[in-house]
């Protein structure tokens, strides 16, 4: 179960999210509004912001812990997903119209022993060993159609992993819950 925002507070943190997407593509002053700091959004919180240009996947960017309060943390993932994602060439001004932004809001991080208590469609993924480390949004399963197995050979490669490697004792797995919200495209 997610963090449970109420519908005032997922259109701020939209607004807030859009803003910063326009202020890192046209270098302007953020618009910030008050209610950024009040309630769920003021306290320390984790989220990943997607972005989508007709559809397809644009950026995404977020952090798994909870450093920065909710608002400025979507501020800040907003903007990096505009600018930093390597898979993709900054966001140009021209996009901003046909962009759709989501965000998922994470909950803690739980350490699981065995990978049956993966839930596809209820888990987010992160699969680690080492300094190779690889998450998934519990939305990607879904939308992928895939099984806890694919899911988790997906997260593997992702990391940097033979896709196996979910297998070995040596590979830590954490799940996360997310609530998902967003513009429509």
């Amino acid at each position: 179960m997610g963090p449970c925002l109420n519908a005032d507070e997922r259109r701020i943190l939209l607004e807030a999210a859009r803003d910063s997407l326009e202020v890192a593509v046209f270098v302007r002053e953020p618009r910030i509004l008050a209610e950024e700091s009040q309630g769920q959004l003021g306290e320390p919180g984790a989220c990943f912001v997607t972005l989508r240009a007709s559809g397809q996947l644009r950026g995404c960017i977020g952090g798994l812990e909870a450093r920065l309060p909710l608002c400025e943390h979507a501020r800040t993932m907003a903007g990096a997903a505009a600018l930093r994602d390597p898979r993709f060439p900054p966001v140009l001004a021209a996009e901003l119209s046909r962009i759709a932004v989501s965000l998922s809001v994470l909950t803690p991080l739980r350490r699981v022993c065995d990978p049956c208590e993966v839930l596809v469609g209820e888990h987010g993924v992160v699969v680690s060993r080492g300094w190779l480390r690889g998450v998934l949004l519990p939305q990607v399963a879904v939308e992928q159609c895939w099984d806890r197995e694919t899911f988790l050979a997906h997260t593997c490669q992702k990391a940097g992993l033979p896709p196996n490697a979910w297998r070995d004792p040596e590979t830590v797995i954490d799940v996360f819950a997310a609530e998902v919200f967003g513009e429509s495209s």
